[in-house]
Parts: C-alpha cells; sequence; structure tokens
C-alpha cells in the first residue's frame, strides 16, 4: 500500500524524504482553462461581468440571469433540472418550466406580503420545490435562509431567529421543528404537500401555486443586495449567518467554468444539499447562469442508486464530498463494475480534504482523478482548486483561482516560506465573499485580524511549485515533543490502511509531550477490532508517515462525527475525549 502524499520540500511533520505521485493531465486535454499561469497572471473580473445582462440593463436579480434569460433563448426548452427519488418521483423541468414555477411561487410571496431584503426560510428535503422556493425568494428581491431538513428545533430557532425570517417553506412532516412561539418575526408556513391550510398562519403550497399567474418580473435589485444567507457553525456559540450578495453570481458563474469545466452539453450531478453553501453556489446559482442542465436525487444515500444516478443521466461532471466517495469506496469494487460510469469525464471534491488513498481508489474506478476544491461558506465560491489542465501532487489543495490571492502567512502577517506550517489567507476582494455576518459585526471583522487578509482559520503549508497543502483547522494543530502535526495527513495515513474506513485525529493533552496523537477509527467490513490490530495500525502510521506522527492511543467507534459537507468534527472528538461540552452540533450527520 503506497503511502500519501506529502509536499516535496520540507514538510513540517515528517523526517523522512516523502514520497511524490503526480497526477498528470491527460494527453491532448481540452480544458476551458487551457493555460492556468497565463490567465492568472492577467485575469480580471470585470471581463466577466460582459457575460451577464445586468452589465448593460443595470437591472440586477440572480433569476434573470440563471432563468430568464434562458427561458427566452434557445434554452427554453433544454432541460435544467432532472430529478428523482426512492418515492416513486421521476420528473424533468425546462428553463421555461422554472421560469414559470418562480413566478408563480414569487406571486405566493408577494400575496403574503414578503417585501424586498425580507429573510425567507427554505425547510424542505431535497425536491424540486427546494429549488422553486429558493429561486422564488430571489425573485422578488426577498433573502432564502436554506435549512438542512435533518436540523432539529434549536438549531432552526437559531437560524431562523438570527435571520428574523418572516416567512418559512417546509411540509407538514417537518413544520413541529420550527417553535413559531420563540420566532416572533416568522408570521406564515408555506407548506408544501399539505391536504389544505388547516391554520390561519399556514398556506398550501399546492394551493397557493394553482392560483398564481405564469409571470412575475423579477425585483430589480443593484449588486450589492442580499442574495442568500448561509449559516454555519462555530467551535461554540450560535452559528453564524453569512449574508452573500448580488455580485456573488459573477464568482459562481467562472469558478463553475474553470474548476468545474462545465460547457454547454454537460449534464451536473453536484451531491450537496441546498442547506449548505456547496447546493447553491453549485447546485444552483453557478451551472443555471451558464444554462447547465443539473441531476438532484432525493433519499438517503444508497451505493447501487448512486451509480445508477451516473449511468442513467449520463452525468459528465460529478462534484460530491469525500465523505461520500469513502462510502462508495467502503462498499467495495465490485459493485461499480456492474455500471457503466464511461460518461464522466470531470470529477471534483469539496468538503474535507480528499484522503490520497481515497482519491486513488475513484480514479481506478471511473478512470478519472478527482480534483480538490478548497472554499468555505464564508467564501461563497472555490479559491483553491486542481484544474483539468494542470498536474498536480496527489493530496495537495492546489494553486489559487485566477484573480484571487491565497497564500501561508504567520500571526503577524508575514508570507512564509516553502515548507513551513502557518495560516491559509486569502486576499479579500473576490466576488462571492460573505458581506457580512448578519447581526454580528464583530465576528465578521475577527476574519480580518491580520491586516489586509482574509484569515481562513486554517492551516496549510506551500511547496516549491506553488502548491498549497491544506492541514486542517487552526486549532486542530497537534504539538507533540515539539513537532507540529497536521491531523490531516495522520488521517491520511491511516484510511490508508486496508482495515480502516474513517479516522479522525486529535491532540490529547500529555504532562511529557504537550500533547500526544489519539486516532478514532471506523473500521471497514470484515474487521473487528483489537488490541493486535490497535498496534498493527499506529506501526503502520510509524512505517510510513513518521515516528512521531503515529497515534500513541486509538479508539474504535462506528461513525466518525462529521459535518454533512465532510468536515471531520475533531472538536467533537476532543470533546468526547475529555468529557467537555460539544457546543454547536446541528451541522452534525445522523
Amino acid at each position: 500500500m503506497s503511502s500519501p502524499a506529502t509536499p516535496p520540500q520540507n514538510p513540517p511533520s515528517t523526517d523522512v524524504p516523502p514520497t511524490i505521485e503526480w497526477q498528470r493531465k491527460p494527453a491532448g486535454i481540452d480544458a476551458n482553462l487551457r493555460d492556468y499561469d497565463s490567465v492568472a497572471s492577467t485575469f480580471d473580473w470585470k471581463t466577466v461581468e460582459r457575460e451577464f445582462d445586468w452589465s448593460w440593463t443595470q437591472k440586477v436579480n440572480v433569476v434573470h440571469e440563471a432563468v430568464d434569460r434562458h427561458a427566452v433563448s434557445w434554452r427554453k426548452n433544454k432541460i435544467a433540472l432532472y430529478y428523482t427519488d426512492d418515492d416513486r418521483r421521476d420528473e424533468k423541468y425546462t428553463f421555461q418550466d422554472l421560469k414559470i414555477l418562480t413566478s408563480r411561487f414569487a406571486h405566493v410571496l408577494k400575496r403574503l406580503g414578503v417585501k424586498t431584503g425580507d429573510r425567507v426560510g427554505v425547510f424542505l428535503p431535497r425536491t424540486p420545490e427546494l429549488y422553486i422556493a429558493i429561486l422564488g425568494i430571489n425573485r422578488v428581491g426577498a433573502i432564502p435562509v436554506p435549512l438542512f431538513e435533518a436540523f432539529m428545533e434549536q438549531a432552526i430557532e437559531d437560524r431562523l431567529g438570527n435571520s428574523e425570517a418572516v416567512v418559512c417553506v417546509t411540509t407538514p412532516a417537518l413544520k413541529d421543528r420550527i417553535p413559531r412561539a420563540k420566532l416572533p418575526a416568522l408570521h406564515r408556513l408555506i407548506l408544501v404537500g399539505a391536504a389544505g391550510e388547516s391554520a390561519d398562519h399556514e398556506v398550501s403550497y399546492e394551493q397557493a401555486m394553482a392560483q398564481a399567474p405564469d409571470w412575475v418580473e423579477p425585483a430589480w435589485l443593484t449588486i450589492d443586495d442580499g442574495l442568500i444567507i448561509h449559516y454555519t457553525s462555530g467551535s461554540t456559540g450560535k452559528s453564524k449567518g453569512a449574508l452573500h450578495r448580488q455580485y456573488a453570481m459573477v464568482g459562481h458563474y467562472q469558478t463553475s467554468k474553470w474548476a468545474l469545466d462545465l460547457r454547454e452539453d454537460d449534464t451536473l450531478w453536484c451531491t450537496a444539499d441546498p442547506g449548505w453553501v456547496t447546493g447553491t453556489s453549485y447546485g444552483i446559482y453557478g451551472p443555471w447562469t451558464l444554462g447547465i442542465s443539473s441531476v438532484v436525487i432525493g433519499g438517503r444515500f444508497d451505493p447501487d442508486r448512486w451509480y445508477q444516478t451516473i449511468q442513467r443521466y449520463q452525468v459528465t461532471m460529478w462534484y460530491s464530498a469525500p465523505t461520500a466517495y469513502r462510502m462508495l469506496m467502503s462498499a467495495g469494487d465490485a459493485l461499480p463494475r456492474q455500471y457503466d460510469l464511461s460518461s464522466l469525464r470531470h470529477i471534483c471534491s469539496v468538503g474535507e480534504p480528499l484522503n490520497p488513498e481515497a482519491l486513488r481508489w475513484v480514479r481506478q474506478i471511473t478512470g478519472i482523478a478527482p480534483h480538490e476544491t478548497w472554499w468555505m461558506t464564508e467564501t461563497g465560491m472555490q479559491l483553491i482548486c486542481n484544474y483539468r489542465s494542470l498536474d498536480f501532487p496527489i493530496g495537495c489543495t492546489g494553486k489559487p483561482f485566477p484573480g484571487t490571492s491565497a497564500t501561508v502567512v504567520d500571526d503577524q502577517g508575514k508570507e512564509l516560506p516553502p515548507g513551513q506550517l502557518g495560516n491559509l489567507v486569502v486576499k479579500p476582494g473576490w466576488p462571492s465573499m460573505m458581506k457580512e455576518i448578519w447581526n454580528n459585526p464583530a465576528k465578521y471583522q475577527e476574519y480580518f485580524r491580520i491586516p489586509g487578509w482574509y484569515v481562513s482559520g486554517d492551516t496549510a503549508y506551500k511547496d516549491e511549485h506553488g502548491y498549497l497543502w491544506y492541514q486542517g483547522r487552526a486549532d486542530d494543530v497537534i504539538k507533540t515533543a515539539g513537532e507540529r502535526v497536521g491531523p490531516f495527513e495522520v488521517e491520511s495515513a491511516l484510511v490508508a490502511h486496508p482495515a480502516v474506513a474513517e479516522a479522525g485525529v486529535i491532540g490529547k493533552p500529555d504532562e511529557v509531550r504537550g500533547q500526544i496523537i489519539k486516532a478514532f477509527i471506523a473500521l471497514r467490513k470484515g474487521h473487528q477490532p483489537s488490541e493486535q490490530l490497535k498496534q498493527e495500525i499506529a506501526t503502520f502510521v510509524k512505517n510510513h508517515l513518521a515516528a512521531h506522527a503515529a497515534p500513541r492511543e486509538i479508539a474504535f467507534v462506528d461513525k466518525v462525527p462529521k459535518t454533512r459537507s465532510g468536515k471531520i468534527m475533531r472538536r467533537v472528538l476532543r470533546a468526547w475525549d475529555l468529557g467537555e461540552p460539544v457546543g454547536d452540533i446541528s451541522t452534525m450527520e445522523e
């Protein structure tokens, strides 16, 4: 079993020469971004603005750019959304359909008194109505606040309360989780799938839509008006609402074009739920401003259905999370051989970095290596990526997106040389950067505590070729016996062991070493916990990474706690280990 890749110069937590495996671009590849170095040195975001009608009309609304302009073009009858679920829904919607349905929903909202700038909650399963609702809210100039369907009462109260949402779209099955008595601003619920309007504050989606007209003109806004609020959880305290502005569509459009490499005849499957920023930036705004067809499937994760989806819809671009790829990997190699996956031409990964072993496995079953994309809820768009037209060392995060500047600095803002671990920072000013943290200006300013930089809170280092290597959250870095160890590279080494399906690593306080490395491991099917296996795994890491990077404690768990976007929740592991409060876990997987 090959060792995880580490960067080529002075890696901060290895004391043996690293083994580098490069992923080479396919011969003769025809990518939208053909010459990264040339474009990165000359690119200006102003050139992208000319792709939008608002650049000459001065009338801004993302719904016009993502739906309406296509519905009056040759794309009128092009499929925008393919949908299927395990409840026998099997549907497709053209751009013309979306124009009509989002207009009807906009009328429903207007009838309820929703105005430009109002916040509207969307608490729905992943169904077509979720997408229609978000764009219908945008159409009236209101600001959608998407809520993931697994959220429970406290998470919903925090988000709807902070945003002061005036209406929430939900279902009869989910509505009881909305604590209306604690939400004084919330005066209406729109129920999808209700038999009728059963209370004064409830409106039947189906009945209201049936009475609405087929056309409602978008509310015309400015590029600085609100587009969407996405909430992101911190280690402690309440979740933070990142408000993005209409101008974010410029970043969504261009990153979809260059990082996802989308083109006219593509079928995109972005597996993220719109309750998370990936599900809107690259499940709605990015692909639809480009006029691209998208696939959405409802229901729970099932490996068979995932492979069936690629085969049935001839998916060409697949954008998913490391957790999903590893879950498919755990289901075995035999299953994907039953399906035709040859339609795929590009795969990208988002969330927690993709372990090299999982990357190699996806490459083995599809013939395509997933390309990393790094960004955050607060950044609104991809900022550091690996691109189809570039070779890249396996395990790296990538290079900054053209028109952005990302690097690694110390706590004083001094740029660090190759191989030194530091703060991953980005020069402010990219199109999709959050405009504010809703109702919390002090929290917003914390992101800019190093003058001249957006401070991501992540740690990384840069190699001699200019590639950035993510190492974890700043508070996740482990300092053991004088060495700084990034948890991700240890986790990558652990999952390279044939018995390990998932791994999360923390630093545990130790009187002698300051911290020791403790690993929480979920085993693959067919493997049983034992002291002998613990020793074998620790030795494996020692031999494949470094002696000081080997875990001194190992705990076997059924599942490693992760967010829905696939990020390992190391703070939850620390809290479990130390018997401390876990903080906000509303974003954690079931």
